[in-house]
């Protein structure tokens, strides 16, 4: 499927002279180069579907416009079913209020075009960047309704990880600290939902939503996230079910796609083309949905980080009734030899090797999943003879999750919770690293960094507005006395006024 209908072009081109003059480049070349802010419009079909609005096809993070034509039929369904469309490249790392400006500038310049108003359909960030361009840069007049095929609305916890103090040397190099993930991450979007959710422009645009439940095959890029994922939620492998939805959008569909398959067009066009009209289908289900709170953040992962050059052992302990473990290593090299060692010598050397393509794209995967492990203390072997910086996380199935918590207080501080029927309290002790990073900064700088010996409350300290992130690594005793530990993460953001804003 061409990206051109060539000769409708020649034709503008030749007898459209003031169409020519008022857009000229700004159609694009139609190499889906990922150019920001170059748009192009799809195959022109022979007859319009009556009654239908020009959709705008809006890409997210990391991404561009060639995400609907590459491995994708969506441009081919839309075609024969005689959509007029658009492609849009954004920028595919910066936030949203820059990618919001500039999708509003452009979506005037395809009003001017289309005559009339359009139907944006999302993918990912490309929905939050949408509603920036709406609510904050004035482009309502342009849109009709809004499609997000499982857009962040509340942020993603695979954000907050990239912030990580253990993740700071594999950011370093694979360079995923920028603009757009600084504002997906959840303290912030719950800046962003305060400050969009309270705007009257928020509510003169229709909403529909869709959010996936499949990660993926085990070994995919995806599958480590939704392991990572899973203690938030039901999820796609990169955002959770309850993240996809807006409390006052209409959810169209929860359904078992990952990330990447709910963007495609055999898989979702024909449950959202129902609302490609001004109308809205009286069958339609258009309940708001109602958004839980995340106030306290269960602790399911271990998650370790750091770089060396030749060897490296780490370690980690596993608690009695452990139903499964799922091991990730993360880095720079594809080619690290890994071996997993359990208590009893056994031994796992058959990685499932993957690149990831999401928040830490580039970075090569190692994975593997133990049923049923042994209690006890694992040891990871890994030899490199280049440099590695890594991020190795340790997922566990265990009912131990759910009796282990961070709780974010509203004095502006953290307290650690378990549950004394199935944890020794004395036995509590880790770190707590409080970090900062300054609005609109991907830089980080330490404010805190405490060791403690018991369930206690850490107090935040105000360094301005901004994004705090919080990890407390926690080591303890089951009351059986079989050891365990748990990274917990939190994030939040506190604007010019001292306000807390809370995922």
């Amino acid at each position: 499927m061409k990206k051109w209908l060539m000769s409708l072009l020649v034709l503008v081109l030749l007898f459209a002279p003031s169409l020519n003059e008022a857009h000229a480049g700004i159609l694009g070349k139609g190499d889906a180069t990922g150019t920001p802010g170059e748009w192009y419009i799809g195959d022109q079909p022979v007859s319009v579907k009556a009654g239908s609005l020009p959709i705008v096809f809006v890409h997210g993070l990391n991404s561009s416009s060639n995400i609907w034509i590459d491995q994708n039929d969506m441009d081919e369904i839309t075609y024969n079913e005689n959509y007029q469309t658009a492609f849009i490249d954004l920028y595919p790392t910066k936030n949203m209020w820059d990618n919001g400006q500039l999708l509003a500038n452009k979506l005037s310049e395809m009003y001017a075009y289309f005559g009339k108003k359009m139907i944006l359909v999302t993918h990912s960030k490309g929905g939050v960047d949408t509603q920036a361009a709406i609510v904050h840069s004035n482009a309502e007049k342009y849109v009709e309704k809004v499609i997000t095929l499982s857009t962040p609305h509340h942020g993603s916890q695979l954000a907050d990880l990239a912030y990580t103090n253990w993740a700071g040397w594999l950011a370093a190099i694979i360079g995923n600290r920028n603009d757009a993930t600084y504002s997906l991450q959840t303290g912030y979007m719950s800046y962003f939902r305060s400050v969009t959710d309270s705007n009257s422009r928020a509510s003169l645009t229709p909403y529909y939503t869709f959010g996936g439940t499949d990660w993926g095959s085990f070994g995919g890029s995806l599958y480590w996230g939704g392991l990572y994922l899973r203690q938030y939620g039901s999820n796609d492998g990169a955002v959770t079910v309850t993240s996809s939805r807006l409390s006052y959008g209409n959810e169209i569909r929860i359904g078992k796609w990952d990330h990447f398959t709910i963007k495609n067009g055999s898989t979702t066009f024909n449950l959202f083309q129902p609302y490609l009209t001004k109308a809205v289908p009286a069958f339609a289900s258009l309940q708001p949905k109602a958004i839980a709170p995340e106030d306290d953040q269960e602790a399911n992962v271990l998650i370790r980080g750091g770089e060396f050059t030749g060897s490296k052992v780490e370690t980690f302990e596993v608690e009695e009734n452990t139903k499964s473990i799922a091991f990730d290593w993360m880095s720079q090299n594809m080619d690290s030899v890994i071996t997993l060692e359990g208590p009893n010598n056994q031994t796992y050397t058959n990685m499932a090797k993957t690149k990831d393509k999401g928040m830490f794209q580039g970075a090569a995967h190692h994975q593997m999943s133990v049923p049923s492990p042994d209690a006890g203390t694992w040891k990871v072997t890994v030899n490199q003879p280049k440099k590695e910086s890594y991020l190795m996380q340790v997922a566990y199935e265990s009912e131990l999750n759910n009796d282990l918590t961070l709780e974010a207080t509203s004095k502006k501080e953290v307290k650690l919770q378990v549950d004394p029927t199935k944890v020794d309290r004395k036995s509590i002790s880790g770190d707590i690293v409080i970090q900062y990073s300054k609005n609109g900064k991907t830089k980080q700088k330490k404010i805190s960094e405490k060791k403690f010996n018991s369930l206690e409350s850490f107090p935040i300290k105000n360094a301005g507005e901004g994004v705090y992130h919080i990890m407390v690594d926690v080591k303890g005793d089951t009351e059986k006395g079989e050891q365990f530990e748990r990274t917990i993460l939190y994030t939040m953001y506190v604007d010019q006024n001292g306000k807390m804003y809370k995922p």
